[in-house]
Order: C-alpha cells, then sequence, then structure tokens
C-alpha cells in the first residue's frame, strides 16, 4: 500500500510537471518579453531552492490560507492542508521548472527546415504542432524525462513530512515500532531500488521504440 502511494504521488507530479513544463518551455522560446521573463525567473527559482523548502511553504502555507477561510465560517484552530494533494502540486511544480529545460532543449533540435517547409504549405501552429513538433520533441525529451522521473521518485520521499503515509514514512513507522531499522528501511531501498530499475527499463524501451525510424533511415 506504501509503495503504491509512492507511485501514485510520483505519477501526479510527473503529470502536473509535464504540463507545467510544457506552457514553460513555450512562455521561454516563442513568448513575449514578459512572459519569457516570468518563465526564467521560474525556473530560475526553483531549480535554485530546496525541494523541502517548496513542500513546507505549500502545505503550512496552503494551511494557513485554510485556516484564514475557515475562521470566515467559524471554524477554529489548524487546518491542514491534504498531504497527498500536497505532495502531488509540489512535486509537479518543482519538476515542471525542470521539465521545462528538458521540452526547450528537445525543440531547440528540431531541424528548422521542417518547420519552415511546414509553414510554406500553409499550415497552422495546431496543425504543425500536432504532426511536427510534438512528436519529435517527445521523442528527442524521452531521455530527459527518465531523469526526471527518477528524480521524482526520490523527491516524493520528502512528502513523508505532512504525514503522507508513502514508502519511507511506512518503514520509520514499522521500525519505531518494533525497534528493527536496518530491516526496514534496508526494504524501503530494495523497493526504491526495483522501482527505479523498472523505470530504466521502460525508458529505455519507449527511446528505442521513438528512435527505431530514425535508426532504419541511418
Amino acid at each position: 500500500m506504501a509503495t503504491a502511494m509512492t507511485l501514485a504521488v510520483a505519477l501526479c507530479g510527473f503529470v502536473v510537471g509535464a504540463v507545467i513544463g510544457t506552457f514553460v518551455a513555450w512562455a521561454k522560446l516563442a513568448g513575449p518579453m514578459p512572459v519569457r521573463a516570468v518563465a526564467d525567473g521560474y525556473t530560475t527559482v526553483l531549480r535554485g531552492i530546496p525541494d523541502l523548502l517548496v513542500i513546507y511553504l505549500f502545505y503550512f502555507g496552503g494551511s494557513a490560507a485554510l485556516g484564514a477561510i475557515g475562521s470566515l465560517f467559524g471554524a477554529q484552530g489548524f487546518i491542514g492542508m491534504p498531504a497527498f494533494m500536497t505532495g502531488a502540486i509540489a512535486i509537479g511544480i518543482v519538476s515542471g521548472a525542470y521539465q521545462a529545460e528538458v521540452f526547450r532543449g528537445a525543440f531547440q533540435v528540431l531541424s528548422k527546415g521542417e518547420l519552415e517547409a511546414a509553414r510554406s504549405v500553409g499550415m497552422g501552429r495546431w496543425l504543425m504542432f500536432r504532426r511536427i513538433v510534438a512528436p519529435q520533441v517527445l521523442r528527442y525529451a524521452i531521455p530527459g524525462m527518465g531523469n526526471t522521473w527518477q528524480l521524482i521518485l526520490k523527491e516524493s520521499a520528502l512528502i513523508s513530512v505532512t504525514g503522507l503515509v508513502e514508502l519511507l514514512r511506512q518503514s520509520h513507522i514499522a521500525a519505531g515500532s518494533t525497534r528493527r531499522p536496518f530491516d526496514f528501511y534496508m526494504t524501503a531501498a530494495a523497493l526504491y531500488l526495483v522501482i527505479t530499475w523498472i523505470s530504466t527499463i521502460l525508458f529505455q524501451k519507449a527511446e528505442n521504440r521513438s528512435l527505431r525510424g530514425l535508426r532504419r533511415a541511418s
């Protein structure tokens, strides 16, 4: 159950980060100057501060906001943010900064001749994005996305500070109740390694499949 929780919060954070990263990459590549400056600031700040600090800011900042709203309706005391939601959003926002750079780098690999040819035949932006840009950006971004996924898996352990019972938190609870910390922490390490190993295989297969046509043409 704890392993499933780790995978769930990591997967949600990865998807949130991919969506954010897509828009931030677009802003840095083609947005107007003010939007580009905001996007640059976002990636600089989120990659420059500790991930645990981001989680604390979201959890306690969100809880303070919920408490202020609750006080308007007569509620008293501390109102905590949902731990899973906090983890998914915090991880997603942090990973979005890294995925934005992955997508931006993948876009810059694209052949400018293909884009110019698409414009010359009257292909609209959305059609060009769907048929030319998106498939090739995803192809070149797979290795970087795999690295980001591995980073997110490790970041998911930080969510235990909010009380979410994921893999590391469950190991901590079991170690404290049985006084056998080595056994449970080594088990957690083994499970993380298994997840990482399976993830590496899946991303490698996806990369090989995406490059199959290019290899035949070479």
